[in-house]
Parts: C-alpha cells; sequence; structure tokens
C-alpha cells in the first residue's frame, strides 16, 4: 500500500511537471514571432496535455480518484519556467527558446527521477515512453536554440 502511494505521488508529480510544460509552451507559442516557432510549442503545449491525461488514468487505474490536474503552483508557473514572461514581453525568440530549454532540463530531470523510483510495470512502460519522447523535445529546443541567434 505504502509503495502504491509513492507511485502515485510520482505520477502527480509528473502531471505537475507536463502541465508546468503546456502552459509554458502556450505562453511561448503566443510569445513567438517565427511561426514554424509558434506551430512547434503549440504542438509542444498538446503533447503535455496528451501525456498528463495519460498519467491521469495510470493514476486512476491505481485507485487515486483525484489525480493532480494542475501546475505545480496552481497556474503559476514552475520555477524552471518563470523567466519565460520577461523573454515574452520582450519578443525575443532565442529568449524564448532559452527558457524552454530550462523548462525541458527541468522535466527530463524529473522524468528521471520518476524511472529511478519504484514504478509498476505498466506506469513505468507510459513514463519511459513519454521520457523518451521529452528528451527528444529537449534535444530539438537545444538544437533550434543554438540555431537561433
Amino acid at each position: 500500500m505504502k509503495e502504491q502511494k509513492e507511485i502515485i505521488s510520482t505520477i502527480n508529480n509528473l502531471i505537475e511537471t507536463l502541465k508546468d510544460g503546456q502552459e509554458g509552451f502556450k505562453q511561448a507559442a503566443e510569445g513567438v514571432k517565427d511561426p514554424q516557432l509558434k506551430s512547434i510549442f503549440n504542438e509542444y503545449s498538446q503533447q503535455r496535455s496528451r501525456f498528463a491525461t495519460e498519467l491521469q488514468s495510470q493514476a486512476r487505474s491505481l485507485g487515486e480518484p483525484q489525480p493532480e490536474t494542475s501546475s505545480t503552483a496552481a497556474g503559476a508557473l514552475h520555477r524552471a519556467w518563470i523567466n519565460l514572461k520577461s523573454a515574452v514581453t520582450r519578443g525575443d525568440d532565442h529568449a524564448i527558446l532559452v527558457e524552454c530549454e530550462r523548462g525541458e532540463d527541468s522535466a527530463v530531470e524529473e522524468y528521471r527521477k520518476a524511472i529511478d523510483s519504484n514504478l509498476s510495470v505498466p506506469v513505468r512502460d507510459v513514463v519511459s515512453r513519454q521520457y523518451a519522447e521529452i528528451k527528444n523535445t529537449h534535444d530539438r529546443i537545444k538544437h533550434l536554440r543554438d540555431t537561433t541567434e
């Protein structure tokens, strides 16, 4: 039972991280000038929403009646995304990419911690698959950051 509570807690942490990313990418999409970046950020925001929904149903299947539905500080973006607002305000695409990469660093870290914890098999499979995609997102954003000045 204790293990199950820990797994649910880990899932809820990841959901918060995903909700942060969903909101961060949404704000980034609204803030960039480049239409291609706008489209990429919208795509990642939707991806995070999908991942969160997937984890919410995993939590429910473990007996959690009300899985996490909001970001870490209930609407306020996670520290990792906090400087995004000023980059968006300045309308600086490169700075927005830098902040998105910072947010992604934190998502990769949270997933790594989750994978190192005691997840049960179906949950571990979902988390591992999402982790691979989140790593790809991180690397793509890092590449875009490096090629956008």
